[in-house]
């Protein structure tokens, strides 16, 4: 039997403090602090921000089924206009929101309700809000029904201002971030406030509040890609607890997966600082027009293009031109054309995120 969703104030949060939570969480955090000291290695956070933003979007909308590569995702950051993939539009307009909560976060020092509603507004492209009419019933693979969200419309804004003021306010709940993560991920989904996309909302929610608590100075860290090689099992875990209360294995599954992404994302920064001082000293040492403004363009759009290059370097347009070519000829770009334009893909930089996608890293 699916029980009634009830305010987190309704928890105790000593029931969290069992031996299994306790160790997983003293793990996880470790993992998660050496994350936020080697994401420091690169200056430039936008460019961590941008490659594994875009890397979250294409994995947080596969749990949705809405399926895309790299190749459409990145061709569809560098000429939006000419995007016709619709799953790609839809994993960058996640990127999108991700990117815009963060900056909001970064100036209002709170994860509100507002921020969530425009996540979600950016997400769908839409601005429906929280669900006015009853909600959409959560089915098994076999078609059964197995959850129905809260259906009152003033339930739904009575729970998510109860989880409002548990995201911002420890007072009422003693507890590690971490275990409140778990606990803020499910009770969101839970509730399931919106007409569509509450899972993406729920998974860009968890990267913020990270950085809303000061584990992570940018969201770097996302469970999505843990989530689809683990799907059967994120949720089964989270309809246990909605049938029998049963916290703990929850709890863990999403400790485990901190650890393991956290670890994940560790070799993928190394091997971006690594290849970004390649590339410096190798451009360096073979071209006058070298600047680290240009290293840094081509890091943080996985594909370039001229009119990137122009804008972040101030440059013409014959300029870039002949800068992009000329680290084409050296294997440092491939160059594709895609209608009467040129992109530039970095070989280096699209190497480790295939890497990153094809390996699971031991926790």
């Amino acid at each position: 039997m699916n029980r009634t969703v009830r305010p987190l104030t309704s928890l105790d949060p000593k029931s969290f403090e069992t031996l299994p939570i306790l160790k997983a969480t003293v793990a996880a955090s470790r993992r998660l602090a050496e994350l936020k000291g080697v994401a420091t290695a690169i200056p430039n956070q936008s460019i961590l921000i941008s490659t594994l933003g875009l890397q979250e979007a294409k994995d947080s909308s596969a749990i949705e089924n809405i399926v895309t590569t790299h190749d459409d995702l990145f061709r569809s950051a560098a000429f939006p206009e000419m995007a016709g993939n619709i799953a790609a539009k839809e994993v960058r307009h996640y990127a999108q929101a991700l990117r815009a909560a963060y900056e909001r976060v970064g100036r209002t020092r709170l994860l509100t309700n507002a921020s969530v509603i425009e996540i979600q507004a950016v997400v769908e492209g839409n601005t429906a809000g929280f669900r006015r009419l009853p909600g959409t019933k959560l089915k098994n693979n076999s078609g059964k029904v197995v959850y129905t969200p809260p259906q009152d419309p003033a339930d739904v804004l009575a729970l998510m201002t109860d989880l409002e003021t548990f995201i911002n306010d420890d007072s009422s709940f003693d507890a590690d971030p971490l275990v409140k993560m778990a606990i803020i991920h499910h009770q969101f989904e839970s509730i399931h406030p919106f007409y569509d996309g509450n899972g993406r909302t729920g998974r860009i929610i968890n990267a913020l509040y990270l950085v809303h608590r000061g584990l992570l100075d940018i969201p770097v860290l996302y469970l999505s890609r843990h989530i689809v090689r683990t799907k059967n099992d994120y949720y089964r875990l989270l309809q246990e607890v909605r049938d029998k209360g049963v916290w703990e294995a929850w709890v863990l599954y999403i400790l485990s997966a901190v650890e393991i992404t956290a670890g994940e994302a560790i070799n993928t920064i190394r091997a971006i600082h690594d290849a970004m001082l390649s590339y410096k000293h190798r451009i360096r040492d073979g071209y006058r027009f070298y600047s680290q403004d240009l290293v840094n363009n081509l890091f943080e759009h996985p594909y370039t293009k001229i009119d990137f290059i122009m804008n972040d370097l101030q440059v013409s347009r014959l300029t870039a031109a002949k800068y992009l070519d000329a680290l084409t000829a050296d294997g440092f770009l491939y160059k594709h054309r895609v209608g009467r334009s040129n992109y530039y893909v970095n070989v280096a930089l699209a190497g480790i995120l295939a890497h990153a996608e094809e390996t699971q890293p031991a926790p």
